[in-house]
């Protein structure tokens, strides 16, 4: 039986509507402040957010553990020797271990001589971490500080720079990196700032690009927002133009906000639109934001001398670290910093297939002062607990000589370091990690991770779990991950 028409009044059929696009907006700023995605599935809960924010510290090029975090004095025993003359043979080649790897074909380089370390270690903080000479002010943190030195990952090549941030190999296509994630998954802190800053030179297309910073099919609007630390360029958008009113660009961006938004409604599933829509709101907010934080007008001298912007060799990344601290001071939830970029060194100046003392003692110099200062700084102000700092590289450097091609005298301070995957070093501090830990072992070598080891993507795990956000569970239908990409948090380090 039909029903009877009854006409609706103009004022039920205006609430109706109004109650719709309510609907609407209110499920796009549930989605926009992170409570869609935060609700735990059936019979599962969220783990419990320890951290608010993270700045993730990225050192392009691969840095040597065995300069910076994890001693081994057995290279100095052996130096000179070839691993087949030393008693770690057997390890090295241990099948248990290279299972898991793609390749183990040229990696061991069983003839060539052992390099003895190129800077001594000294037992910083109250709880005795061993932190290489080169590092004086990072060790002056080693009671915040979890060092991990059983990482280790699949990629000989500077493509393990994607596998770092994304937890895939570059072969496999593009996903999503680390901080998209985290934008994807955690709502915004200050509707002024983007959720995802970054900052640095990024690594070049071989070693994944802006894929190191992107978010493949989550969508350009999980993208992170480059960002430079200079006030005149602040911001990736044309600053106001002589003459033009803070006014009169308000009415510019509107009306191109409301032409975007119209061609919106014509292809409402266009991920690229809705991010460029996206990107003129924040653009114009922007504008008014940045300029101030990077300028650091209101910051004393102490605090710029702290980050080491007196010397011409700390300043550059200093102000970097400084600004990610003013970042998250702001309620940004992700800065990633890359150090070591270059326009003519497409692999990251912490490559050092040569000259490794000269070479990583000036990188070590470079960040040592503003990355303990950060620490410092976050600390003195409260921030540190609930702000969890990553210092990362995408692998370490063999425990053997790497051959030099040009036939020149082999002397001692031209040497260097290969590629390494099997072992290789990173920490964490704030955040609710534990302070003054070692976690995991390398072998007498330092060439095989053999204690407690993991893959890089659980150092992501960890990470996302002290945000308050499940691996298992950032998924989207359709794009299952692997388990190993997906990795699993390093629990042991979590206070």
């Amino acid at each position: 039986m039909l029903l009877p028409h009854r006409p609706i009044g103009r004022r039920r059929f205006l609430a109706d509507l109004g109650m719709g696009f309510t609907g609407a907006v209110l499920g796009a700023m549930l989605f926009e402040d992170g409570v869609a995605k935060s609700v735990p599935a059936a019979g599962a809960a969220a783990p419990a957010a320890k951290a608010k924010n993270v700045i993730w510290l990225f050192m392009l090029g691969g840095a040597s553990h065995l300069e910076t975090f994890d001693p081994k004095p057995a290279l100095t025993k052996f130096a000179d020797k070839t691993i087949a003359e030393t008693p770690f043979e057997r390890t090295v080649r241990d099948p248990k271990i290279t299972r898991n790897f793609r390749t183990f074909a040229g990696a061991a380089r069983l003839g060539t001589k052992i390099l003895r370390p190129q800077v001594g270690f000294s037992k910083r903080g109250k709880c005795g971490t061993d932190v290489s000479d080169w590092l004086p002010h990072m060790g002056d943190c080693a009671d915040d500080l979890a060092v991990v030195r059983s990482l280790w990952t699949t990629d000989f090549s500077h493509a393990a720079q994607a596998l770092a941030h994304t937890g895939r190999i570059i072969l496999d296509g593009r996903e999503p990196c680390l901080g998209s994630w985290a934008h994807y998954g955690l709502g915004t802190l200050d509707r002024n700032l983007p959720k995802f800053v970054v900052m640095g030179r990024p690594p070049s297309d071989f070693g994944g690009g802006s894929g190191a910073h992107q978010a493949s099919y989550l969508g350009p609007e999980h993208d992170g927002v480059p960002v430079e630390v200079e006030p005149d360029r602040a911001v990736p958008y044309p600053p106001r133009g002589r003459g033009l009113t803070r006014e009169a660009q308000r009415a510019e961006f509107e009306l191109v906000g409301e032409l975007n938004n119209l061609a919106g409604v014509e292809y409402p599933d266009d991920p690229s639109l809705r991010a460029r829509i996206k990107s003129y709101e924040l653009a114009f907010r922007m504008q008014s934001a940045f300029p101030d934080i990077v300028a650091l007008a209101d910051e004393t001298r102490e605090t710029k001398t702290l980050y080491g912007l007196d010397d011409p060799v700390t300043a550059p990344f200093g102000r970097q670290c400084l600004v990610a601290r003013r970042l998250v001071e702001r309620g940004v939830r992700f800065v990633q910093i890359y150090h070591g970029g270059a326009a003519d060194d497409d692999n990251g100046l912490w490559d050092s297939h040569q000259e490794l003392r000269k070479n990583t003692a000036a990188r070590c110099r470079e960040v040592d002062r503003p990355v303990g200062a950060l620490i410092k700084d976050l600390k003195r102000r409260g921030m540190l607990d609930s702000t969890l700092v990553v210092w990362a590289t995408e692998f370490g450097r063999t425990p053997n000589v790497e051959p030099r091609p040009d036939g020149e005298a082999d002397r001692e301070e031209l040497r260097g370091r290969d590629h390494h995957i099997y072992g290789f070093s990173s920490w964490l501090a704030g955040g609710g990690i534990k302070g003054g830990v070692v976690h995991g072992a390398t072998d007498e070598l330092g060439f095989h991770a053999v204690e407690d080891r993991h893959f890089i993507a659980d150092v992501h795990a960890t990470v996302l779990r002290q945000l308050g956000l499940d691996p298992e569970r950032l998924e989207i239908p359709g794009r299952r991950r692997l388990d190993l990409e997906r990795g699993k948090p390093i629990t042991e380090i979590i206070a």
